[in-house]
């Protein structure tokens, strides 16, 4: 993916559009703009209404097994402990710390963090890790040219 001329402000947007809700996973697609990327997988969405919080009486936040509320967050790339890589991650995230964007398979690899793949299989993502080092090269070179990131999830 080479820079465009309207990405060549200093902001670039992804989007994470949720299309598919089952009882404990979410299956979206990330898009680079307007440029489809490739699916995410992430926990159970507890935002119901789409305000941005979970702080609704039938909402609420359980740990581990959560997404991160609707809203648009700022992202930089950080060294994971964890992961021992550089990964995308989301920035102030009202009560989740630590939201990465990663590679992984299924929903019990994802603590309130975004997974990107293929999803060629109910509930399951491939080539997961292709996708992930696709994301960072590409986020990495925005970061060389100034750009801000942010995520939004719509």
């Amino acid at each position: 993916m080479t820079l465009k001329k309207d990405q060549r402000n200093n902001i670039v947007n992804l989007f994470v559009e949720r299309r598919f809700f089952a009882e404990n996973y979410t299956i979206g697609k990330l898009m680079v703009g307007e440029e489809y990327f490739c699916d995410t997988l992430e926990d159970k969405v507890r935002d119901y209404n789409e305000d941005g919080d979970l702080d609704e009486p039938e909402e609420g936040k359980v740990s581990g097994e959560t997404a991160i509320p609707y809203g648009r967050y700022r992202m930089i790339l950080k060294r994971s402990p964890k992961f021992k890589r550089d990964l995308p991650c989301i920035l102030n995230v009202n009560d989740f710390t630590n939201i990465l964007i990663h590679a992984g398979n299924g929903d019990n690899d994802t603590s309130g963090c975004i997974l990107v793949g293929e999803n060629k299989i109910k509930g399951h993502l491939m080539r997961s890790r292709y996708w992930e080092t696709k994301l960072v090269e590409l986020l990495k070179t925005y970061l060389i040219y100034g750009k801000e990131l942010y995520i939004n999830i719509v």
